[in-house]
């Protein structure tokens, strides 16, 4: 049967992923089961998606009793969960309103229009340009990708859209020489994701603050794989005491029901009015359901603090595989949003991992991302460390030969 499968996804999917040799069936925490019964430990989660693990029982019932309730309306009216878990998140950070999309472009997206709307509606029609980071990743619409500071995400679409600056990451020399007076906003992921898992200098979202309000420009973060606990907070922005002007949200949210949010301040989001944007899907009853119950498990049944202890321990383990490897070159991240870099190629090692029943990422050819659920467990992790002890160790000799 898994062959069939995926034959016949080749005849009839559209060839945007490379795909694993892997037909996912069931889950249940941590746990995934092929069509073949093989079990994997999932160190992936959906690419930070899942941080509740799959098949939540607390998740399954809120959704089960929505699903017998009420699906989707348009929002021309209002629904109980989406004002529920737009107060919930209105509570718990720096903002005053919520709107709901889709996706964690869609929240880019709005993200990048409100931040034009907001000076527009101020008569200053010729700022419009968002600075961004290299190497950042916002998202694959135009939009998006436009504002992504990577190369190879935008190979084959020119032309990108204009209104889109680029300084490196962790530089506020480079961002402070590049600001001027068409600047409407500075775009940064408090921690980069696709772009390595790149952490800032702890003074660093501060100083971009700063130059924000010496110029007046809007700081948005995009916390879309950094939110939701990741980091071992609700929100990255947390560890470094600095709230944005607008946060984008998707991922984990809803714990792989499709949603995205954009929040910002009173002032920010009042250049949003009736009409100015909009989404069929935005903030359904049911996946706002989810979500609601997401945010609750996070922060009362004290899960954050779970995947903040996890994220520590699976960080000491990775740095004694450093010890012991010269081929690993630095281990970083913070909570459970962590990566290994390598001078070899990392995909041999996802490969081996693969074949031993352990599901992890690469990312820029180089670097083994860890983004597992929050609740994963010592024993989880100590399995998948042993693991790569041994694919480092027999994956070194042959890389050495390739090696130019």
């Amino acid at each position: 049967m898994t062959s069939e499968i995926m034959e016949q996804a080749d005849r009839v999917i559209a060839k945007t992923y490379q795909r694993f040799p892997v037909v996912l069936e069931t889950g249940k925490g941590c746990t995934l089961v092929d069509t073949d019964g093989r079990s994997y430990t999932d160190f992936v989660a959906g690419i930070a998606v899942c941080n509740l693990g799959h098949a939540h029982d607390g998740i399954t019932r809120a959704v089960t009793r929505q699903a017998q309730t009420l699906w989707h309306v348009s929002n021309l009216y209002y629904t109980v969960p989406q004002v529920n878990l737009a107060a919930w998140l209105v509570a718990h950070s720096f903002a005053d309103r919520v709107f709901f999309c889709n996706s964690g472009a869609e929240a880019n997206e709005a993200a990048i229009k409100l931040a034009r709307k907001y000076f527009n509606d101020r008569g200053q029609n010729d700022r419009f340009t968002i600075i961004a980071m290299e190497q950042s990743f916002h998202g694959r619409t135009m939009a998006t990708l436009s504002a992504t500071g990577q190369d190879k995400i935008k190979k084959g679409f020119d032309p990108v859209l204009p209104g889109f600056e680029f300084v490196p990451f962790n530089d506020i020399s480079a961002l402070r020489a590049k600001m001027g007076p068409s600047i409407c906003a500075v775009l940064v992921e408090p921690i980069q994701g696709e772009g390595g898992v790149r952490c800032p200098d702890t003074d660093y979202l501060k100083a971009v603050r700063q130059i924000c309000d010496e110029t007046g420009a809007l700081l948005i973060f995009d916390e879309i794989q950094t939110g939701m606990g990741r980091t071992g907070k609700l929100f990255a922005y947390e560890h470094y005491g600095v709230h944005p002007d607008i946060m984008t949200l998707a991922k984990a949210l809803a714990n792989g029901l499709p949603i995205g949010a954009m929040l910002a301040t009173e002032q920010v989001a009042s250049a949003f009015g009736p009409g100015a944007h909009a989404s069929t899907f935005g903030g359904t009853p049911l996946v706002t359901a989810a979500a609601l119950e997401v945010c609750r498990t996070l922060v009362e049944k004290n899960a954050l603090e779970k995947g903040w202890q996890a994220g520590q321990y699976f960080r000491e383990k990775l740095e004694a595989l450093k010890q012991r490897h010269d081929c690993v070159v630095d281990v970083r991240g913070l909570g459970l949003l962590l990566a290994m870099e390598l001078n070899i190629r990392g995909e041999p090692i996802v490969n081996g991992c693969l074949r031993r029943g352990f599901l992890i990422n690469c990312i820029q050819d180089k670097i083994l991302r860890f983004v597992p659920p929050l609740i994963i467990r010592p024993k989880e992790i100590d399995a998948l460390v042993d693991c790569l002890d041994e694919m480092l160790q027999a994956v070194l000799p042959q890389e050495q030969k390739d090696a130019p």
